[in-house]
C-alpha cells in the first residue's frame, strides 16, 4: 500500500493466484494450534488472547503443567483455548518463524530481499471477534491472508514516520480512510508505519480467518547516529571528559573540536557504510553448530541473516557474513555462489556439477557458522517452497 489513497487502490491487494496450496504449507489453522500446544512456556507477551478488542489474562488460558519432580512448566490449556475459539476470539502467536522452520526460511528470505530483520505473527480470529483496535505499528508490515475472511479499515499516517522511541507521542487517528474491505486467501497488503488499521470479523458471521503478518523493521536517521557515536569510541577526542569547569575558551575551543570531528565522521562513515557493516556484522543466526557427531551431512544450506557478500579478486575470492571475512582460491567460486545461494545444496550433486571438493568447502562453511546442516525439519521448510540449488 503506497503513501497515497491513489497508490493504495492501485496496489492494496495482489493475490498469490494459482500458488493458494502455498498459503497452507506456510501455515493453517491447525498447525498453529499444534505449535502452541506442543511449545513449553509459550505465554504472555509472544502468546495472547483477545476478546472484545481487550487481551484476556493469561490465567484463563495458560496453567502450569507440574512434572513429577515438582516443577511448574507454563503451557496453554488446549481445553480453555479451544473454549474461546467457539466463543470467539483473536489468538495471537510472535515469532512464529522461532518455531517453525517453513516461516523460518520464509523470514530469511524476505530479509535477503528487504535487507532488513523480518519477524512473522500470526493472527487466528474466529466466529464474529474484532481484532485489536485502531492503531499503528513503527515498521512496515507485509499482511498475507492464510484462510478464511477478514474485513479491514486502513487510515492514513497522523504523525510524519513515527517511531517507538519518539519525541511525541501519536495517539490521534487520522481520519482519511485509505481503504476498507475483505481480505480473502491469497491476498497480500503492505501497510506502511505509521497507518492506522483495524481488522476484524463482526461482520463475517461464523468461521474464522487466519492471517501472517510479516514485520520489516527498517533503519532510520536516528539509528545511523547512534552507530556513528559507537564508532566514536574509537578517537580520543571523544573519551575525554567534558570540563564544564574550564574557561569560556576553553569550553568554547573543546565544542569546537568535538563539533568538527563529528562533521568530518558524518562525511567519511555514510548511513549506505551503516548499512552494509550491519549486514557483514551480524551475527551467526539461530541454528544448530555442525559438530560432526553424527556423521557427514549429505545436504547443507545457507543461513546467515542477511545474504553474504562474496566478492571476487583476481586469485581470490573473499566471503563477508556474520561478522568474518573468509578467504578462498578463485577457482572455488562456483561451488561458493552454490552454497551461499540461500538454497537447499545436495554436496554430492554440487561436486558433480562443479567439479570441485564441496565437501571440504561445506565443512568450512559449517564451522565458520554461515551454513548448517540441512536436517529433516530444515528440509521440509523448503520442499514445495524452492527449487534447490543443484537443479
Amino acid at each position: 500500500m503506497g503513501q497515497s489513497e491513489g497508490a493504495a487502490r492501485r496496489g492494496r491487494l495482489r493475490p498469490i493466484g494459482r500458488h493458494l496450496n502455498l498459503l497452507d504449507r506456510l501455515l493453517n489453522p491447525r498447525k498453529l494450534l499444534d505449535l502452541v500446544m506442543r511449545r513449553s512456556g509459550v505465554t504472555t507477551p509472544q502468546f495472547r488472547i483477545f476478546q472484545d478488542g481487550a487481551e484476556l489474562h493469561p490465567g484463563r488460558y495458560i496453567h502450569p503443567s507440574v512434572t513429577r519432580r515438582g516443577q511448574a512448566i507454563p503451557m496453554a490449556d488446549m481445553h480453555r483455548v479451544g473454549a474461546l475459539m467457539r466463543e470467539g476470539c483473536t489468538m495471537v502467536l510472535d515469532e512464529v518463524d522461532f518455531f517453525d522452520p517453513a516461516m523460518e526460511a520464509t523470514c530469511r528470505a524476505l530479509q535477503w530481499w528487504a535487507r532488513e530483520l523480518v519477524q512473522v505473527n500470526a493472527y487466528l480470529t474466529t466466529q464474529d471477534a474484532s481484532g485489536f483496535k485502531l492503531h499503528w505499528d513503527d515498521h512496515d508490515v507485509v499482511i498475507v491472508q492464510l484462510a478464511g475472511r477478514k474485513s479491514w479499515e486502513v487510515r492514513g499516517s497522523s504523525r510524519k514516520a513515527p517511531m517507538y522511541r519518539d519525541s511525541a507521542p501519536n495517539s490521534e487517528p487520522s481520519d482519511e480512510i485509505v481503504w476498507q474491505g475483505a481480505m480473502e486467501p491469497g491476498d497480500v497488503m503492505h501497510i506502511p508505519r505509521g497507518f492506522w488499521h483495524q481488522a476484524t470479523r463482526d461482520d463475517q458471521g461464523d468461521g474464522y480467518s487466519l492471517h501472517a503478518t510479516f514485520g520489516i523493521v527498517k533503519r532510520v536517521g536516528v539509528n545511523w547516529l547512534a552507530w556513528l557515536a559507537d564508532q566514536a569510541r574509537t578517537k580520543e577526542l571523544f573519551r575525554y571528559d567534558l570540563d564544564r569547569w574550564n574557561s569560556p575558551g576553553q569550553w568554547d575551543g573543546q565544542q569546537r573540536l568535538l563539533a568538527d570531528a563529528v562533521a568530518e565522521m558524518a562525511t567519511k562513515l555514510t548511513p549506505q557504510d551503516f548499512l552494509d557493516a550491519r549486514e557483514r556484522e551480524r551475527l551467526a543466526a539461530r541454528h544448530v553448530p555442525a559438530t560432526g557427531l553424527f556423521g557427514k551431512p549429505a545436504a547443507v544450506v545457507c543461513v546467515t541473516d542477511f545474504e553474504p557478500v562474496i566478492e571476487q579478486r583476481r586469485d581470490t575470492v573473499d566471503v563477508l557474513a556474520a561478522g568474518k571475512k573468509l578467504t578462498f582460491t578463485g577457482k572455488v567460486y562456483p561451488a561458493l555462489a552454490l552454497l551461499l545461494s540461500g538454497h537447499p545444496v545436495d554436496i554430492v550433486g554440487a561436486a558433480e556439477k562443479t567439479g570441485l571438493d564441496v565437501e571440504q568447502l561445506a565443512e568450512i562453511l559449517l564451522k565458520e557458522e554461515l551454513c548448517t546442516e540441512l536436517t529433516p525439519a530444515l528440509s521440509s521448510a523448503y520442499t514445495g517452497l524452492v527449487t534447490t540449488g543443484t537443479s
